[in-house]
């Protein structure tokens, strides 16, 4: 018996598999969270680039075509969204060069949890997300955009938006280790651009062609935005189709859907690295 299957499955208290799984989980994310101390150019870059398209989109390009009501209002729930969307390069940057510099390989040699590498970057991942959502909801106020249904309604709003991240975690984590090296994260990237734009988040369905309306509709990232704006209390919400009448439910039931498909596929991917 190997050292990480003795360690994973001793008896009781700390030896737990559960307790040992948390604490390597947990020994990850300290890693990852010293890498921000280390690069703090990449980690402002990340925080200021959602502010920079946001600020584009209100006052150069502009937003919220269709919509019956305040745009600023319209938009920026959408790019909260989008942000949770978009932003997957570091995650995915960061598990390729740990591939390329064998660091993968040393950790699976160590008596260590299976997959708490993983773990470790999602929850970095995630802390670094609420960290976007906090100054993207603040830039947000500073140009006008207010929430208007309670405190309740706007951290179930937050909750739905962090769903849909962790849910897109899953999948940039996954496509990092098939492409497995630095260079091809770019190219991969483009493959989930496509996905943001194909939404509601900058425009209504309603002002577009019919069969792409339709597609638009069906969009996770539509889901979670117009759920999020009927939960702020902002204009484009409902407006009378299944899915839009429903995008509260969508918003919930698309990233599980998609943590279901991708969260397994990672973790077996991972396993099998190095054979």
């Amino acid at each position: 018996m190997s050292a990480a299957t003795t360690t994973a499955s001793g008896p009781g208290g700390v030896s737990s598999r559960l307790g040992w799984a948390l604490a390597d989980s947990w020994t990850m994310t300290r890693r990852e969270l010293a890498h921000w101390a280390r690069q703090p150019v990449a980690v402002l870059v990340n925080l200021v680039f959602p502010v920079m398209l946001l600020l584009m989109f209100t006052y150069l390009v502009g937003g919220g075509r269709g919509v019956d009501g305040d745009p600023t209002e319209f938009l920026v729930p959408g790019m909260l969204a989008l942000t949770m969307a978009f932003g997957l390069e570091s995650t995915m940057l960061a598990v390729t060069q740990d591939l390329g510099k064998g660091v993968i390989d040393r950790f699976r040699s160590m008596p260590m949890v299976p997959g708490a590498v993983l773990v470790g970057r999602s929850a970095a991942d995630m802390l670094q997300s609420t960290a976007a959502l906090a100054v993207m909801t603040g830039v947000g106020y500073a140009v006008g955009w207010r929430w208007h249904h309670g405190a309740a309604a706007a951290l179930a709003a937050f909750g739905l938006l962090l769903l849909l991240r962790f849910a897109m975690l899953w999948v940039g984590i996954l496509l990092a280790m098939v492409a497995g090296r630095p260079e091809m994260v770019a190219a991969v990237q483009i493959l989930i651009w496509p996905v943001g734009f194909l939404s509601n988040v900058f425009a209504t369905p309603e002002s577009m062609p019919g069969w792409l309306g339709t597609v638009v509709e069906w969009n996770p990232m539509s889901a979670t935005a117009t759920a999020v704006r009927e939960l702020f209390g902002n204009p484009g919400g409902a407006t009378g189709s299944w899915a839009a009448e429903h995008a509260q439910l969508l918003s919930v039931l698309c990233p599980v859907a998609i943590i279901a498909v991708f969260f397994p596929l990672a973790v077996a991917k991972f396993s099998r690295l190095g054979r």
